[in-house]
């Protein structure tokens, strides 16, 4: 079957192209070896068996560094792999649950094409395809038999020969599920933890000769733990006399051996500004897995100087940024973070600087326990056990600064919350509008995501603070707000809003928008004209708005658009306009993806091919003026498909008015002028006259063909459009493509 052997040459091929390869580690010491050990565990090429391999160690002991490793080794000898990192953590809600069963249908048959509703569906659907092929699946830090039931109920889930991969700090977990093998990681020996332990504190593989002994002593201290071992060498990186190592040293003698966490407390205590202090234990509660981007200007607005004090935390090893500028951190590190906050007051939660802990926040919040001491927030509960609390549970909180709530609904007045509240994140936030005496214009960043919401408040207020407003999910929404109340606004995030009509036009007035994100609104017609006018804007992403049919031309006044993305909507034709952009990187648009540089030539080849049915250079006369800006002087070869003998006239006239003015700013300086000697094949005497009166200059860069196309049945045949485009960079007179006899070829070439 001839299309059945294409599909799987196409299949293969793609498999064999994919060179995606997961980042490993800036000094991967001793990591060969024990990849070398676990794989020989695998038995790759002499099992058909589904098989699964558990690999265990403690916390920090470097099971991820490894299983990745391994999954870019062998993933090329699969039909199909993926890699989920840190399940644990984002096991959390039961969205999550269902994107890590998505990410894994998408690694594997890269496609966005399946929707799964719910976790028991998603069941179902990995069930039946991943059992059609070989696959490659790492399950990362799992600590939960619920996690893998999720992810394969049985072998049977899998084709012959696939491979799962588990890294978990429980083996019990490992026998329960009943794996193949496990791979106990290796511990470092001394002579890996030292050269491990010098490239982070020397930068070299080996101590400098004073720091030697010294060095030798912090690695017997540290256990050996890959990540301890970074960690103190960033830390003593900065220790440039032996006294300052010796008091680290004198310190560490204090600390019992198997207390890992309470050394990592050691880089915590070198970090030389408070503020940097507060930003980590911030982040250790409320912001890992949070946009490093979104948690900056957050915390900005506490006046901690995040951008750089989340730079000292990255250099520290206190905090990683993943592929998608998501802000991560190591259990242990965070577990020592809010052990420090613990520690503030052991016996009395309400006299913390931050709550996380759900019994504990749940008694002071019902007990009207809380105090000035409590600076964050978070209380989270499942969907469907919504709480209701009393709002003034919060009125001696007065220094609330960050509140975090999932399906938790208050009752009472809001004037109770703080005033100084810089993040409101409220998932379900259970009522139609904001009440009115919620006032608080310290917000920085509101998210609304799943709420009720009809509209934000009925009575605008001013939110000069405000940067970031997401009201996702919010099914009820069917108004925005005037955006001129919310001036410094960067980020506005409206996905899947179904029931919002419209955007305010007021939108406009955003001079510092950056982001503007209304994916699946499907309700939403049109984007409001003020809209081009947003200079700043970064990022406009319109996928899944299925009622939007068109993008103006004046998309090319957004001078700073970087990203397009506007998939399944009903926009059939790319503007013009988008050639024109100096600042797009980035497109997915009318079944054009990727990057400018590679999408644009193809778009360009859709304008002027009509027989594709996708979109004509010009196809009214209405559009040539459309053209006006492109870069004509590049343009080696040009032709218009015209519907009558007044449209061609007016369209050439256009046309070469544009090329003249083109020509005349680009002129170079020695260049001598000449007419162009145009064929006479056509006697319109305005075309002779616009002819007459377009000049060109020497320059290499010059229109080598004008090939214009007459009646609204004609069209450019892929022969004559071959032609053309073959000897675009020869030197030839004219070009006469080939005709029928319904069609009334003109073939204008200059030289």
């Amino acid at each position: 079957n001839e299309s059945s052997d294409i599909k799987n040459i196409v299949e293969n091929v793609t498999r064999l192209l994919d060179r995606t390869e997961l980042f490993v580690a800036e000094h991967p010491v001793g990591v060969e070896s024990r990849v070398q050990a676990a794989t020989k565990l695998l038995n790759i090429q002499n099992s058909e068996d589904v098989l699964l391999l558990g690999i265990w160690g403690m916390g920090g002991m470097g099971k991820t560094t490894i299983a990745k490793a391994i999954y870019n080794q062998i993933g090329s000898k699969f039909e199909g792999r993926s890699f989920l990192l840190n399940i644990r953590e984002f096991w959390e809600t039961d969205s999550n649950q269902v994107s890590l069963q998505q990410q894994i249908l998408s690694d594997v048959y890269k496609t966005t094409r399946f929707k799964i509703r719910d976790i028991e569906s998603g069941k179902n659907i990995l069930k039946q395809r991943l059992a059609q092929n070989r696959i490659l699946l790492v399950l990362d830090d799992v600590n939960d038999l619920d996690q893998l039931k999720a992810f394969f109920g049985s072998r049977e889930w899998f084709g012959p020969g696939s491979r799962i991969i588990i890294t978990t700090r429980d083996i019990r977990l490992l026998r329960s599920c009943g794996v193949d093998q496990v791979y106990t990681i290796e511990e470092m020996n001394k002579s890996e933890s030292l050269e491990l332990f010098s490239w982070h504190a020397f930068k070299q593989p080996c101590p400098t000769k004073d720091f030697a002994a010294h060095s030798t002593d912090v690695i017997a201290y540290s256990g050996s733990l890959p990540l301890a071992l970074q960690v103190l060498g960033s830390y003593l990186s900065d220790c440039c006399e032996i006294s300052e190592w010796q008091k680290v040293l004198e310190k560490l003698k204090c600390i019992p051996h198997d207390q890992v966490q309470t050394k990592l407390k050691l880089s915590f205590d070198g970090l030389k500004d408070v503020t940097e202090k507060q930003i980590f234990l911030d982040i250790t509660c409320f912001f890992i897995g949070v946009d490093q981007n979104d948690v900056i200007q957050i915390l900005n607005g506490c006046g901690f100087f995040a951008d750089v004090g989340i730079k000292v935390l990255l250099e520290r090893s206190l905090l990683t940024v993943d592929n998608k500028n998501k802000l991560r951190m190591h259990a242990l590190l965070r577990d020592m973070g809010r052990q420090i906050i613990y520690e503030e007051s052991p016996f009395d939660p309400e006299l913390r600087s931050r709550l996380w802990r759900h019994a504990e926040v749940v008694d002071v919040l019902s007990k009207h326990k809380g105090t000035e001491a409590v600076k964050g927030l978070a209380l989270e509960f499942p969907r469907k056990n919504t709480v209701c609390l009393n709002t003034k549970a919060f009125k001696k909180m007065n220094k609330l600064r960050l509140l975090q709530l999932a399906w938790v609904k208050l009752k009472g007045d809001f004037k109770y919350l703080s005033r100084d509240l810089r993040w409101l994140c409220w998932h379900g936030f259970p009522k139609t509008y904001a009440p009115s005496e919620f006032q608080q214009e310290s917000l920085v960043a509101i998210e609304f995501k799943h709420s009720k919401l009809k509209r934000i408040w009925i009575k605008n207020q001013m939110l000069e603070n405000l940067t970031i407003l997401n009201l996702s999910h919010s099914l009820y929404l069917t108004e925005t707000p005037d955006f001129s109340y919310l001036p410094n606004l960067e980020k506005l995030v409206l996905k899947d809003c179904p029931s919002l009509p419209t955007v305010s036009n007021s939108i406009g007035s955003l001079h510092k928008l950056l982001l503007i994100n209304l994916t699946d609104c499907t309700g939403l017609r049109k984007l409001p004209r003020s809209i081009y006018k947003l200079k700043s804007l970064e990022t406009l992403i319109l996928s899944g708005c299925s009622m939007i049919d068109k993008l103006e031309e004046d998309l090319v006044q957004m001078e700073s658009l970087t990203n397009l993305i506007c998939d399944k909507t009903a926009i059939t034709k790319v503007p013009f306009s988008i050639v024109r952009s100096k600042s797009i990187g980035y497109i997915s648009l009318c079944g054009f993806e990727g990057f400018s540089r590679d999408v644009i030539p193809s778009v360009i080849q859709s304008w002027m091919s009509p027989t594709n049915n996708v979109i004509s250079l010009v196809q009214r006369s209405a559009s040539i003026t459309s053209v006006v800006s492109l870069d004509l002087l590049k343009l080696r070869s040009f032709y218009v498909e015209c519907g009558s003998d007044l449209q061609l006239t007016q369209g050439v006239a256009r046309i070469l008015h544009v090329l003249k003015a083109s020509n005349c700013q680009n002129r170079e300086a020695s260049a001598i002028s000449t007419t162009s000697q145009i064929s006479d094949m056509y006697t319109s005497p305005l075309i002779d006259d616009c002819l007459g009166q377009f000049r060109t200059s020497e320059s290499k860069n010059y229109l080598k063909t004008l090939l214009i196309q007459m009646g609204t049945k004609c069209q450019v045949s892929n022969s004559a459009q071959d032609s053309i485009l073959q000897t675009a960079d020869g030197t030839w007179d004219s070009f006469l493509p080939p005709c029928d006899k319904e069609s009334n070829w003109l073939t204008f070439s200059c030289k």
